[in-house]
């Protein structure tokens, strides 16, 4: 019997040995691995979220009225040019730039000696005129009784008639040529057409002047015009009599108002703009012809409307949004703005009033996220 015939049990056994080693030395070793793997895994993070600091105010209504802003310039309401309207040496003019003058007020004076002869003369016509006319109807009634009586032919009755017109004729004359003289002798006196201040004065006492030379100008100050501009979109808001109100660098702390009084008619072509004219009183003549103004237009009555700062809006190409606080947490909101009104903004939809609107560190926020209100 051979040695392998004589151990196949002993074989059998050994093989069934090593098989087990084998399956213990890999499962331990997964244990190892698993239990390396087990140690070296990092403990789960405990999230917190971090509250955002912002601050935060209240929408509100406020009755607003919607309006255009421009700017422009003050101009005189009329301006006139004064002349002589006749020759002759000019005896005196009151008047310097700048000097305020009234309606009818004396300013110059054009030496009225020729002329006051003249008016003599005419006068003197007159009065030869009006003797020759009484002559002629004294000798007209005479010849009409002979004629009546037919002892005077037609022919002299018609000739008297005649010379009669004639008188009258001449009478008439002589009356408009005194009235000429009476009007040029007036003339001497150079009276102010309206009320205002002197703007310029181009002669003096002693100064030779004719028909048609330029004196002074005087531009009228209790009143004046406002000239400005809007752009295209808004000139559909424009109606006659709407409230102007302005203010000026020379008086910042005090609005002015004013009417808009003219639209014209067709716009810039360059600019796209149109110019419109508003009456502004200024009885007390503080405001200045050429004075800048920075113009508020009012284009309708006051309205109820949710305004919030503009420091809350943000924007985001087309879309416009704000963050509103719930509890602590932020909630976003698209909204539909309107007009701006100084340092507000018109919200027409989107957001209702009394709703608390971030202002501060809206920036840093998300839809849902912690905030912490600063106080």
């Amino acid at each position: 019997m051979s040695q392998n015939q004589q151990f196949p049990n002993r074989e059998k056994s050994l093989s069934r040995e090593l098989f087990t080693s084998r399956q213990a030395i890999v499962i331990l070793g997964v244990f190892l691995v698993l239990g390396f793997s087990g140690c070296n895994k990092p403990p789960e993070k405990v999230r917190k979220q971090t509250a955002v600091n912002v601050r935060v105010q209240a929408a509100e209504i406020r009755s607003l009225r919607p309006f255009v802003e421009s700017v422009g310039s003050l101009a005189p309401h009329s301006q006139v040019t004064v002349s002589s309207e006749l020759d002759g040496i000019l005896d005196s003019i009151s008047v310097d730039e700048g000097t305020a003058v009234k309606k009818g007020q004396a300013i110059a004076e054009i030496r009225p000696t020729d002329y006051r002869l003249a008016l003599e003369q005419a006068a003197a016509q007159l009065a030869q005129s009006e003797t020759g006319l009484a002559n002629a109807r004294q000798e007209y009634e005479r010849k009409e009784a002979l004629y009546r009586e037919e002892l005077l032919t037609r022919q002299q009755f018609d000739d008297i008639s005649a010379r009669v017109r004639l008188a009258e004729a001449e009478v008439a004359r002589a009356r408009s040529g005194q009235n000429l003289a009476k009007e040029r002798l007036a003339r001497t006196k150079i009276l102010a057409p309206l009320a205002g201040s002197i703007k310029e004065k181009r002669a003096t006492a002693g100064d030779y002047v004719r028909n048609g030379s330029f004196l002074v100008s005087i531009v009228r100050t209790d009143l004046l015009k406002l000239i400005f501009s809007v752009s295209e979109k808004d000139v559909g808001s424009l109606k006659l009599g709407q409230d102007v109100d302005f203010i000026t660098d020379s008086f910042p702390d005090k609005k002015f108002r004013g009417k808009l009084s003219a639209i014209l008619p067709a716009l810039d072509e360059r600019t796209r703009t149109l110019q419109a004219e508003a009456l502004v009183a200024n009885a007390d003549g503080r405001l200045k012809s050429g004075l800048f103004a920075r113009i508020t237009l009012y284009t309708g009555p006051a309205r109820e409307r949710v305004v919030v700062p503009i420091t809350a809006l943000l924007y985001d190409n087309s879309t416009t949004k704000l963050f509103v606080v719930e509890g602590d947490k932020a909630r976003e909101k698209i909204v539909t703005t309107g007009r701006k009104y100084g340092e507000s903004m018109e919200i027409v939809a989107g957001l209702r009033d009394k709703e608390i609107v971030v202002t501060t560190g809206q920036n840093n926020l998300m839809e849902g996220a912690t905030v912490h209100v600063a106080r």
